[in-house]
């Protein structure tokens, strides 16, 4: 989906998605000590918001203009403030190891497009600093709940490590992880790739 796909989608009062933290972030990102932040992809603004909240220097990245207006004013609602730039992934290029923590949650192209854009986003990482992706899992089509269909934009753990290679970020965990989701019906678990890398 392009920019014009989300701004439609992301048209309208209510939040696409919800307004708190996604759960893996709180708990890889909870104990940091706050600096700087990058969120790429960063659609509504609720995980940089979070940042935010406790003391990080926060800039989210978002080709959708409707989705970083939901973002400021979710900012405002929670009286701190981020710095949004509209731009598309593939293009964006950040100060090079400037971040003390970069997250990509979520961003579901396809190879030929992730790969490049993970490099990029890895040269964004400090000294000292962490990496932290999630993503919809491969298996998340025939074993978990919800996501993308289309195969050819998700991926595994294993892929992100490879494309993290000669970046010069250590990983320190790749693996799939569960994510119960509220249905109508009950609780299902959706299934996600989790990467989280540092540069010593």
């Amino acid at each position: 989906m392009d920019s014009h796909g989300w701004d439609r989608r992301y048209t309208g009062r209510e939040l696409v998605w919800t307004s708190e933290p996604n759960r893996f972030l709180v708990r890889e990102a909870g104990g940091l000590a706050p600096g700087r932040a990058l969120d790429l992809a960063c659609g509504e603004g609720r995980n940089a918001i979070w940042l935010a909240e406790r003391g990080w220097q926060a800039t989210g990245v978002d080709f959708s203009k409707v989705g970083l207006e939901k973002a400021r004013q979710l900012e405002d609602a929670r009286g701190v403030h981020s710095e949004w730039i509209t731009a598309d992934l593939r293009d964006y290029r950040p100060d090079p190891g400037s971040f003390q923590l970069v997250i990509v949650f979520y961003l579901q192209v396809p190879a030929a497009e992730r790969t490049p854009i993970l490099k990029t986003a890895a040269t964004a990482v400090a000294l000292g600093g962490t990496f932290l992706l999630v993503g919809h899992d491969a298996t998340n089509i025939a074993e978990g709940y919800g996501g993308p269909q289309d195969p050819a934009v998700l991926y595994t753990a294993e892929d992100v490590t490879r494309d993290l290679q000669e970046t010069g970020l250590g990983i320190e965990r790749a693996e799939r992880v569960e994510r119960p989701v509220q249905t109508p019906e009950g609780e299902r678990i959706a299934l996600d790739a989790l990467v989280r890398a540092s540069r010593p």
